[in-house]
């Protein structure tokens, strides 16, 4: 499989995720973040849009939320977040196991993800991230195995305060098993409230162990339509 080509296409999807005005429900709105969703053309669900403000510039905060060792310090969402390859410095596969929720009604996935960094004019950072198979890991007995539709970020300077940064985040999530969609579309708003509230305490907690300085080596490129 040619992994860079199908990561390079997945940040295309997220940004057009980003440039589509239409059709968005407002689902949730709480402590200044915004939880959209509308139908996924890519399975029988819910694609979701989450937007808030983060007080931190976009590049330390796309190196926050990227890198997998800072993972794991802030999303109380999983249990495991593991690189398994690197394919590039921009891109590689991970493994994660999620914790169960919705008070146990919804046991953990496990899911096997192409990550991917890409750097657009104007400071605009896509992190974006899909499913692939990958025979080293395959689907276990312990676990549903889950996946991922294109899914990301997109982190971008805050017009009137570029120290700090606009966040929005795409979901659209195959959770598999047996699961009843009302579940899932009663507990994915505040679900994806409390990853972007976490994940604000972790940039505060990052902020005071951590010095100044983004040493991404990503490239820029020009931020294209499709």
């Amino acid at each position: 499989m040619d992994y860079k080509a199908l990561a390079q296409q997945t940040a295309q999807d997220v940004l057009s995720y980003g440039q589509d005005t239409s059709g968005w429900k407002v689902v949730k709105t709480s402590k200044k973040i915004t939880v959209s969703s509308k139908a996924s053309k890519k399975f029988h669900g819910n694609l979701y849009r989450v937007e808030g403000i983060i007080p931190e510039s976009t590049c330390k905060l796309s190196d926050f939320l990227y890198k997998p060792e800072n993972r794991v310090t802030w999303d109380k969402s999983l249990k495991v977040y593991n690189m398994v390859q690197k394919i590039d410095p921009d891109t590689f596969i991970c493994h994660s196991i999620t914790q169960s929720f919705a008070m146990g009604s919804i046991s953990p996935r496990d899911f096997i993800d192409l990550v991917y960094f890409k750097r657009y004019e104007g400071n605009v950072n896509v992190i974006s991230s899909k499913s692939v198979d990958f025979p080293a890991y395959p689907p276990s007995s312990n676990y549903i195995r889950g996946y991922n539709h294109a899914c990301g970020y997109i982190c971008s300077p805050l017009q009137e305060n570029p120290a700090h940064s606009k966040l929005v985040m795409f979901v659209q999530t195959e959770m598999r098993g047996k699961l009843s969609p009302s579940v899932i579309e009663a507990t994915m708003p505040s679900n994806l409230v409390s990853f972007i509230l976490n994940a604000k305490d972790g940039i505060k907690t990052h902020k005071a162990t951590v010095g100044r300085g983004c040493h991404h080596n990503g490239h820029s490129s020009p931020l294209k339509k499709k």
